[in-house]
């Protein structure tokens, strides 16, 4: 019987993660009635649970990539799947964390969470329960009645990331999540998020152009490069986490990506 309790709380718990496949991804808008070209032939697959990071110079396309991955815009050319199924539009199998925490000032944090759940027809006890659960893995439980304007920005931004995970997706996107914070509450975001990525495995793909949080928290740097954006490098950081920014592969790794960007 203990076997069988164990298998099933083993199963339960199990980590929700997704393949991800972009295979010669374009992407041009239309300026002044000509076009021009923002992606030029990104071909990149995410395994399951692997937290990739993509930086890049400001205007590289990272940001429009990460719409089109989310299903935000779907004028694209190339094929984008997920699991093997194309995407078509927004998922709820896809949560998103944006710079700006974007939590309702008249909603409680508790409520802010849950809103990301108002597609599904669950019922209320499993709402309030996922919104607890998510609540408590970001250290927010104690502030869920809390307002926007009571909270710090690491806090708010924590929020953010809860809201990104109450639906449970498999892919979690997230765009500058930290580049409005200030150094210190930075640094202990991108531990905070390591530390809810290894309890719930989900594959996260993380656009930033901090290349110290790149190497610090992804398993794959993607480089892109300008004009249009296409893939320079992926790269494959073969350290251990935690990892130490003082550690001499560490900062190998950053020079390696920074003249990369230069180039």
């Amino acid at each position: 019987m203990r076997e069988v309790l164990e298998t099933v709380r083993s199963v339960a718990s199990a980590p929700v993660s997704a393949r991800l496949a972009l295979h010669g991804v374009s992407k041009c808008y239309e300026v002044d009635g000509r076009l021009l070209p923002v992606l030029e032939q990104i071909s990149l697959d995410v395994a399951d649970g692997e937290f990739v990071a993509v930086v890049g110079a400001s205007g590289c396309g990272k940001s429009t990539l990460l719409r089109l991955i989310a299903g935000l815009d779907a004028d694209f050319e190339g094929k984008l799947s997920l699991d093997d199924k194309p995407v078509r539009g927004p998922g709820l199998e896809r949560g998103i964390v944006f710079q700006d925490h974007r939590l309702l000032p008249w909603l409680t944090v508790e409520a802010n969470v849950g809103l990301a759940l108002t597609a599904y027809a669950l019922p209320a006890a499993e709402r309030a329960r996922r919104v607890t659960e998510v609540l408590e893995l970001v250290g927010l439980d104690h502030f869920a009645g809390a307002y926007p304007h009571q909270l710090s920005g690491g806090m708010a931004q924590r929020a953010a990331i809860a809201r990104g995970l109450v639906s449970q997706p498999s892919l979690l996107l997230m765009d500058e999540p930290f580049g409005a914070l200030d150094s210190l509450t930075r640094v202990y975001l991108q531990e905070e998020l390591l530390r809810i990525w290894e309890r719930r495995r989900v594959t996260v793909v993380v656009v930033t152009h901090d290349v110290e949080e790149a190497v610090f928290l992804a398993d794959t740097v993607v480089v892109l490069e300008p004009d249009p954006g296409r893939i320079a490098a992926r790269l494959s950081i073969q350290m251990e986490r935690p990892r130490d920014r003082t550690d001499p592969r560490f900062v190998a790794y950053k020079a390696d990506i920074l003249r990369r960007l230069r180039r």
